[in-house]
């Protein structure tokens, strides 16, 4: 049996004793142990808390834990290996996951341990429920002693008493009302048996062993002709709807739908004809309504849960439906003297066939509905169209006014209590409209065409029916103008068959089955030539009916199938289609590969890169899937696109950001255009609400650095005086300036929601900026912490004559944490940020906020080991003495790199400080001396301090000077005076790498000059070398002959000459196309759970890589371990720089699986340090790597250069 320890099996028993607390009146209400159990098992059916019960947490973690990743690697597998198609689901999917899971012998593992815990854990609880019961007879018999009338009503629990009162419920007091119930006995016997039935709980009657026979008698007694009686009934029957799970009032649903269809049937009830008409003053019209609305209210309901329940469950929900409205009486009556079959009444309650459109949208019931009505209930559809066929008759035959007489429905305003057969005709014909539009949706609706229809010889096919509807338009009598327009035109023949066109217009596959071919398109145009040659349109036709197809007309003209078709008539359309398709399959394998680096950078080498991206916007916008393996969407490829400069700016021009920004604005600041101002939006309770999630996500992924700079990169903030509240943000700019900037009243009061909008802005910022070039970038363009030290002063209260009090909201936390985000650098260990939620208690945030610098100390680690210098080890020694001796040069390297990893696996804490400078001084220096380890020229170097003392850094880099210069003073490796030496140092590179470019001309803004972020690698190095400048520049220019130069400092080959014309304009860096390539196919391969991971989330691996690399892990890891980095991949070589981060995504694989499943991957590997991960536990495995894959890596990265003919 399976080991629990004490605390585990504590908290387990407090679950239990919560979970058994809440559900303590459904069990204690149980009539046997059976139907205890019963409950329990149908709990998620019924209790709408069951996700919040700590043990139902607790379950779910723990299967997750234990099954998750082979769960996840199942659906992969299936969803990999099936086309995605109509006749493929989600059941499907979820069926074979499932069974293959309780197959697998993990299940069964999982399953006993879990089993051999709970045993544990209940045996505990019983033995102390024993020793409490024991204790509470004692308790029992004094109380009775001193009180033994009042057991009863005493401080007792009630729960033994209620179980055994519900016992004998169900077991006697239910014959007793059978018996009560019977027609024999007195009205008040009778009413008083009906009250009590409907007093009790249903779940308890349902349960009992007499309920079939109630049922029966119930159903029965429905026709009952005491209208009290029946209501009564129909009460209980409406309870058991509202409070029942799905198996118990499915039962019930279909003795109501069975007595219906009976009672239709039946001779001897009457039923009103087409001649009389529907008086709905009279009692037995009365009875008979209430008792359709009733099944019709359980229909709309019923398609939001039944998809929890077996499907049997919703099966016979919709067969008893089905065959209910297929009921049709004698037809050798004249149509006059029609008895009304259901479906007259049903259209009655709901006109609109809502019923029938809630059971259509999920595929789970849709293929129900469809499978059976092609199977048994075909005649609905067949009447459905034949009523839609009378009705246009009626129309070509019958005088505009008459036809409107026929439909008093749309035009009489006052209340209606008598509906003619001509009025009920029109309201069956509007359900049958309704009914008829859902269903040519969906493909499986559209091939139960063609129809055979009587006194009809030919059958009437797709084309018919549009045909038919497009005829209904001209010929269907507008209703009159009256005081409510509104709800005049949602019954408007016209308008509704407008509004099932243009739904059908709207959905590619369907406008090409319905509406792309020349009979549909010539029954449209064909009132309009009539016009042109001088005759009447059509009967009825009037200007409101011309207008509804020209929207049809516009609608079918924007998209180019149906422009050319509407152009040049459909034979034409098929050729131009095959071009068109032929171009489209092209674009879509080219799409393919944008999603790798490596593919990318081909696709912006050839070109084709701004057709690729305009082509997927375009799928973008039609809601289709992009790329045929129809994986995850969109998210990984526009990560990759968004990670290059000229990727950005094709995504601008297509108009994908733009879409992206109105989509964005829509959902923080609009709201749905659909909802209805009754229903006004809740108020959010996350801090960014759940309908801005994807948008943030979305943003999250464009705004890597090249695209940043690209997009906003030497642009001012708009700024203006005033903004329109209509004003909806088309660039990232905007965004910045609406969102982020708030720095004046007028976009504050531009903002409907302004806290929540803010909000999102300063995520948005918190993010973004944990690249630390895009956070210099706006630094230096739009002084961002400024505005926000400006925004926390200004929400302070004055409490005494100098003293002021942050207010504490919402904002002001957020601003805090980006305050400090921006202005500490550290890793894990080297700097503290505050949380962004309040604590419990007195004091709930009880960290200092600040409106000026320096920042409080509290957000300084005292925990950082700095500046250790310990050269004196007797290994280090060693190691050091390795790069005095003479043996051959490759010998001694190799020699050199053995004793480092040496070194690096036993004690890597004294590879820092002075010995560091020392080791990789004397290492370069050696590589640099010998011809075959350099890969570079050598290039002469003669200025001095003074020849570039007066040239200028970028804003961006100076600023990036003085952050290195704190970081550096923080781990007291620089002194005063560094912040010249380090821009003596920049100047010289900029000056020394600007002598090995090319000239290229580019509308790129990042090839038009300097490279344009700060040079982290340069001021890395500057801080290892204990800010001596000289010995900085020397090392610079000695380890810029080596190949790993090439993936460390990324300047090194900005626009560099020695890098292929093609490759230098794309702007694309070998660390993006070579090494972040790699490091994709490696985690493929080696880590296959986290680039799943990847992939579900819309994220790349190589976007998060680009920008680790670029900024040498600053904020990600501590010192030491950035040395580490640096030294290794200096040492051992670039491919390193691959390895080092396949680790890194091993070491962070569990956490990346959960920020999956929670849907914030990008923004915790944005945001978060790299806790716990150090190079050196990793160097066992990096060197495994290493013999697998060093040829191919190496073979590539040594190919980058131009090849000498």
């Amino acid at each position: 049996m399976a080991h629990v320890s004490g605390e585990v099996e504590v908290m387990l028993q407090a679950m239990l004793r919560q979970l058994f607390q809440s559900v303590k009146e459904k069990i204690t209400g149980a009539p046997s142990l059976e139907c205890a159990e019963e409950i329990l098992l149908h709990l998620e059916e019924t209790d709408e808390n069951f996700h919040n019960y700590e043990f139902v947490k607790y379950l779910r973690q723990y299967i997750c834990n234990t099954l998750g990743s082979m769960i996840e690697e199942e659906i992969e597998k299936w969803t990999s290996d099936q086309n995605q198609g109509e006749e493929f689901g989600y059941d499907t999917v979820v069926q074979h996951v499932t069974k293959t899971t309780q197959e697998s012998k993990e299940y069964k593992e999982m399953m006993h341990s879990l089993k051999n815990i709970m045993m544990i854990v209940v045996d505990s609880m019983i033995n102390k429920f024993e020793e409490d019961e024991m204790q509470s007879q004692e308790r029992q018999k004094k109380i009775q002693k001193e009180k033994s009338s009042s057991y009863c009503t005493d401080n007792c629990s009630d729960s033994d008493s209620s179980f055994s009162q519900s016992y004998k419920f169900c077991q006697g007091k239910l014959q007793l009302i059978l018996d009560q119930l019977d027609p024999g006995q007195p009205k008040e016997v009778r009413y008083e048996a009906l009250q009590t039935l409907c007093s009790a709980p249903p779940s308890d009657v349902l349960n009992c062993e007499n309920w079939t026979t109630l049922c029966e008698k119930l159903t029965v007694y429905l026709s009952d002709p005491d209208p009290v009686f029946s209501d009564r009934i129909l009460k209980f029957y409406a309870q058991t709807f509202t409070l029942s799970p799905l198996h118990m009032t499915k039962e019930i649903y279909k003795s109501l739908a069975k007595y219906l269809e009976l009672y239709f049937l039946s001779r001897e009830n009457h039923i009103p004809t087409l001649t009389t008409g529907i008086d709905i003053t009279n009692p037995n019209v009365i009875h008979l309504l209430k008792k359709v609305r009733l099944l019709n209210q359980y229909q709309k309901e019923a398609p939001s849960f039944w998809i929890r329940h077996p499907e049997k469950y919703m099966e016979e929900i919709v067969e008893s439906t089905l065959s209910l409205l297929s009921v049709k009486h004698d037809q050798s009556h004249l149509v006059s003297q029609k008895i009304l079959d259901p479906i007259y009444f049903l259209a009655l309650v709901d006109t609109k066939a809502v019923w029938f459109k809630k059971w259509m949208h999920a595929y789970y019931s849709r293929t129900a509905v469809l499978r059976l009505i092609e199977k048994k209930y075909k005649s609905l559809i067949t009447t459905a169209v034949q009523q839609c066929v009378q009705y246009f008759e009626l129309c070509k035959t019958t005088k505009a006014d008459e036809v409107l007489g026929h439909s008093k429905p749309c035009g009489n305003k006052q209340k209606t209590f008598y509906y003619s057969g001509q009025e009920l005709q029109y309201i069956y014909f509007i359900h049958s409209l309704c009914l008829l539009g859902r269903l040519l949706i969906y493909t499986q609706g559209r091939k139960l065409f063609p129809i055979k229809l009587k006194n009809r010889k030919d059958s009437v096919s797709l084309a018919d029916l549009l045909v038919l509807f497009t005829q209904l338009i001209y010929y269907s009598p507008s209703c009159p103008k009256m005081t409510s327009p509104g709800h005049l035109e949602n019954y408007s023949p016209a308008s509704m068959v407008t509004e099932i066109l243009c739904i059908l217009c709207d959905q590619k596959e369907c406008a090409i089955e319905c509406l792309y071919n020349s009979t549909v398109i010539e029954a449209l145009l064909q009132p309009i030539h009539n016009l042109m040659k001088g005759t009447k349109a059509a009967p009825n036709c009037s200007e409101t009916a011309l207008i509804h197809v020209a929207d049809i007309l516009a609608r079918i003209a924007s998209v180019e199938e149906g422009l050319i078709l509407l152009l040049y008539g459909e034979n034409v359309s098929s050729s131009e289609e095959k071009s068109m398709a032929w171009e489209e399959n092209l674009l879509d394998d080219l799409l393919n590969f944008a999603a790798t680096p490596k593919g990318l950078q081909l696709l912006q080498r050839t070109g084709a890169i701004n057709e690729c991206v305009t082509f997927m916007f375009s799928q973008y916008a039609k809601e289709l899937q992009v790329s045929r393996h129809k994986k995850f969407g969109y998210g990984v490829l526009v990560t990759h696109v968004a990670s290059t400069a000229a990727g950005a700016v094709a995504l601008q021009s297509s108009g994908f950001i733009n879409a992206l920004l109105t989509e964005l604005w829509a959902n923080l600041e609009c709201g749905r255009d659909d909802v209805r101002v009754t229903h006004p939006k809740s108020t959010p309770v996350d801090p960014i609400d759940r309908s801005c999630q994807k948008s943030f996500l979305a943003l999250v992924n464009l705004l890597s650095y090249p695209a940043v700079y690209e997009l906003v990169g030497n642009q001012g903030l708009p700024d203006k005086e005033e903004y329109s509240l209509r004003e909806v943000p088309t660039r990232v700019i905007d965004i910045i300036d609406r969102l982020i900037i708030l720095n004046s009243e007028a976009k504050i009061r531009s903002l409907f929601n302004y806290e929540q909008s803010h909000i999102f802005g300063l995520r948005l910022l918190s993010v973004v900026c944990c690249d630390l070039d895009t956070l210099l970038l706006l630094e230096a363009q739009y002084q961002v912490s400024e505005m926000l030290l400006n925004a926390q002063e200004e929400n302070t209260l004055e409490t005494s004559d100098s003293h002021r009090d942050f207010i504490i909201d919402s904002l002001s936390v957020e601003r805090n944490h980006v305050l400090v985000r921006i202005n500490l650098i550290g890793g894990p260990m080297e700097r503290i940020l505050p949380p962004r939620i309040l604590e419990k208690g007195d004091d709930p945030y009880p960290w200092p906020m600040f409106s000026s610098y320096p920042l409080p100390n509290c957000y300084l680690s005292d925990g950082v080991t700095r500046n250790a210098d310990l050269k004196q080890d007797n290994d280090l020694g060693k190691l050091l003495l390795h790069f005095k001796m003479s043996d051959k040069q490759t010998e001694w390297i190799e020699n050199c790199r053995r004793q480092f990893c040496k070194m690096m696996k036993a004690k890597p804490d004294i590879i820092s400080g002075g010995a560091l400078v020392e080791l990789l001084e004397k290492f370069v220096l050696h590589l640099s001396e010998s011809p075959s380890e350099c890969y570079f020229p050598s290039v002469e170097y003669t200025a001095t301090d003074a020849n570039v003392k007066n040239e200028c850094l970028s804003s961006v880099q100076q600023l990036g000077v003085k952050m290195t210069v704190r970081y550096g003073k923080f781990l007291n490796l620089l002194r005063d005076g560094a912040e010249n030496d380090l821009t003596l140092v920049l100047k010289h590179c900029e000056r020394f790498l600007k002598q090995q470019q090319a000239s290229v001309k580019s509308s790129l803004l990042c090839l038009q000059g300097s490279y344009t972020g700060h040079d982290w690698f340069v001021s890395s190095l500057f801080i290892i070398m204990l800010g001596d400048k000289d010995k900085t520049f020397r090392f610079l220019q000695q380890f810029s002959r080596l190949l790993t130069s090439a993936f460390l400092w990324l300047p090194r080959l900005h626009i560099s000459r020695y890098l292929p014309i093609d490759t230098i304009e794309s702007g694309i860096h070998p660390v993006y196309f070579c090494s972040t390539h790699y490091i994709e196919m490696l985690l493929k391969a080696e880590v296959p759970l986290v680039f799943s991971a990847f992939h579900m989330s819309g994220f790349a691996p190589s976007q998060i890589c680009l920008q680790w690399i670029t900024q040498c892990f600053w904020n990600y890891l501590d010192w030491i371990e950035i040395c580490h980095y640096i030294a290794t991949c200096i040492f051992l070589g670039p491919d390193y720089q691959v390895y080092i981060c396949i680790a890194i995504f091993k070491h962070l694989q569990q956490d990346i699986l959960q920020h999956t499943q929670i849907q914030d991957l990008q923004v915790f590997l944005k945001e978060e340090a790299l806790h716990g991960f150090r190079v050196s536990d990793y160097f066992e495995y990096m060197e495994i790597l290493e013999q697998n894959y060093r040829p191919v890596l190496l073979r590539d990265m040594w190919n980058i250069r131009v090849q000498s003919t």
